[in-house]
């Protein structure tokens, strides 16, 4: 079942989003080359205290990061750590957080430094595109798989894979709820919208086959072919006006 918040809490899931929002802000700028993942966790984790807010990804099923830091070919799930950031890289950052009981959540793909390959640049431009003709579908009387298909529609147009096996979700008083909002799917298929439902949505785009493995760490997904992926990602609800942003 999808539940659907009051004006209220989707104000309160907006307060928690405007803490992700100075958070991905703040490690946009931080992001470069010299700097390690561990660097920009620690940024994040003096916004979040000073926030009164908390990750919410730390300890969740075990994870040990206050954020996902994803590199290159890693899809998602990345652990911070004492890697340093090189010329050239792309970086993949997530961020959520809990504030007042309520949660928000996000993510974006950076270029490192100046050195950063054309096809990456292609790839990044792309997924952030996608994330906004997903959530341009998040609409009244749409339906559920809308979102996923103008994703997929725009991703494969340009060669990419379409990551299958991490989706989308719900959100407000728990980090996952229902439904889950996969990247691929037919037009007009699945569950009517409605006003108040809230979802992250959020594309992972391959440069080349959809196929992912979890590394030896039990968190990190990267692509099976090793080739480049990016990731992008807004908390948003569903208004009379349309969908609203809250990240």
């Amino acid at each position: 079942m999808i539940d659907i918040k009051s004006e209220i809490e989707i104000k309160l899931i907006s307060e928690s989003g405007c803490v992700v929002k100075l958070i991905m802000e703040e490690l946009k700028r931080a992001a470069k080359p010299g700097v390690t993942t561990a660097d920009l966790a620690r940024k994040a984790d003096e916004i979040i205290k000073k926030s009164n807010a908390r990750s919410a990804f730390k300890g969740y099923r075990g994870f040990p990061g206050v954020i996902c830091t994803s590199l290159n070919e890693q899809v998602v799930h990345g652990i911070p750590g004492d890697v340093r950031l090189s010329n050239g890289d792309i970086l993949s950052i997530d961020v959520g957080i809990e504030k007042n009981g309520y949660y928000a959540d996000s993510a974006i793909t950076v270029a490192v430094g100046d050195r950063v390959a054309e096809k990456a640049l292609a790839l990044i431009e792309v997924t952030e595109k996608a994330l906004y003709l997903g959530i341009e579908k998040a609409r009244e009387s749409s339906r559920l798989f809308d979102i996923s298909n103008a994703i997929q529609t725009l991703a494969e147009s340009h060669g990419y894979g379409v990551v299958r096996g991490f989706v989308g979700h719900g959100i407000g008083k728990s980090l996952h709820e229902e439904p889950e909002i996969p990247n691929f799917g037919k037009q007009g298929a699945g569950p009517r919208l409605k006003n108040g439902m809230v979802f992250a949505i959020e594309p992972m785009i391959n440069e080349g086959d959809y196929e992912v493995e979890i590394l030896s760490d039990g968190w990190t997904a990267v692509t099976r072919d090793r080739k480049l992926s990016a990731h992008f990602e807004h908390t948003i609800a569903i208004t009379g006006d349309g969908p609203k942003i809250l990240t």
